[in-house]
């Protein structure tokens, strides 16, 4: 079974980011070769707005191959249980969002270059004990580089 991976704006944008390219460009082609199932939620769908032309024009792409989940209040409501269980600030909300439209719907894996909020042992370990105390599995969080096949 093909593993379902959830990116976001940062996934989508590191395309053109330098420091990120190599390997977020060996994921869309593994995506393109049917090895994982690029999966975006309406969040990023929201957040990818105001980004330059090139990066819409990219998601633009992408969305046509993407699976594309939606928020939903079990999402919103699990969002919070983030924030208030890891004694985040409301900043972090768009980033508690992802992880919970992800885990609300089942995704396998979350890929990011976001190592501040997302790729981040002591926030992932957060996410796990609020997911698993709410009934929902562990979630895989991981940066591009950690998933690609080499």
């Amino acid at each position: 079974m093909i593993k379902r991976v959830y990116i976001d704006n940062s996934v989508i944008g590191g395309i053109f980011d330098e420091e990120f390219a190599r390997y977020t460009k060996r994921l869309f082609h593994e995506f393109e070769m049917g090895l994982f199932c690029p999966v975006i939620s309406s969040v990023t769908v929201e957040e990818i707005q105001g980004a330059p032309s090139n990066v819409m024009a990219f998601f633009k792409k992408i969305e046509t191959t993407a699976e594309i989940i939606t928020l939903s209040e079990e999402a919103v409501e699990l969002s919070n249980l983030y924030l208030r269980e890891g004694k985040f600030s409301l900043q972090l909300r768009v980033d508690t969002l992802h992880i919970a439209v992800a885990t609300v719907n089942h995704v396998e894996l979350i890929t990011s270059w976001n190592f501040k909020h997302i790729v981040n042992l002591d926030r992932i370990r957060i996410y796990n004990a609020v997911n698993l105390k709410m009934g929902y599995p562990v979630i895989e969080i991981r940066s591009p580089r950690e998933i690609i096949h080499e």
